[in-house]
């Protein structure tokens, strides 16, 4: 399995990081779907801010609400009753249902706490979770964003976006010398 270590990003990193992605998935004819809650749509700007993402990008869905998860993903309420809807589980249930609902190569899903507020003792802001299912290979992620040294709402987000790029880069990295 492919681990990135988590360190803060800035903007034009994160801009090639992305821009490499669409040409990665372009080259092996793969698509791409995002299911988004924390980061509301920044991971669908970002790839839609690449020339030629047509090609690649197939839904990006903002996922705030519980009910949009349940009816739109199927996330089961269960789940979200059981673990939270900041939860590994609900994660994976978000991957899941944007693979059924999108039919794309390789789904991101993400849910978890941007703040400034929101945060609990066992949940603090920063906890973030994010599902993939790429090629098939499905799992999830909890970047230690709660470590950031900037803990405001847009670089929690940002870091998110970053965390979850560098991870698809590095699998489709892999995919492709396989």
């Amino acid at each position: 399995m492919v681990s990135v270590k988590f360190s803060e990003t800035d903007t034009d990193k994160l801009d090639k990081t992305v821009e490499n992605v669409v040409k990665l998935l372009e080259r092996k004819s793969l698509t791409i779907a995002t299911a988004e809650s924390c980061t509301g749509g920044l991971l669908s700007e970002l790839i839609t801010s690449v020339s030629g993402a047509s090609a690649v990008f197939e839904l990006g869905i903002c996922t705030y609400s519980e009910r949009i998860k349940t009816e739109f993903l199927g996330v089961p309420a269960e789940t979200i009753r059981a673990f939270g809807v900041v939860s590994e589980q609900t994660a994976l249930s978000m991957v899941r249902g944007l693979k059924q609902r999108s039919g794309a190569d390789v789904c991101v899903s993400v849910t978890g706490i941007a703040g400034p507020s929101g945060g609990t003792a066992d949940t603090p802001v920063g906890t973030v979770y994010i599902g993939f299912d790429i090629c098939g290979r499905e799992f999830v992620k909890l970047p230690e964003l709660c470590k950031l040294s900037d803990m405001s709402r847009a670089n929690i987000r940002k870091c998110a976006a970053a965390y979850a790029f560098e991870i698809v880069e590095k699998m489709l990295m892999e995919e492709i010398t396989d």
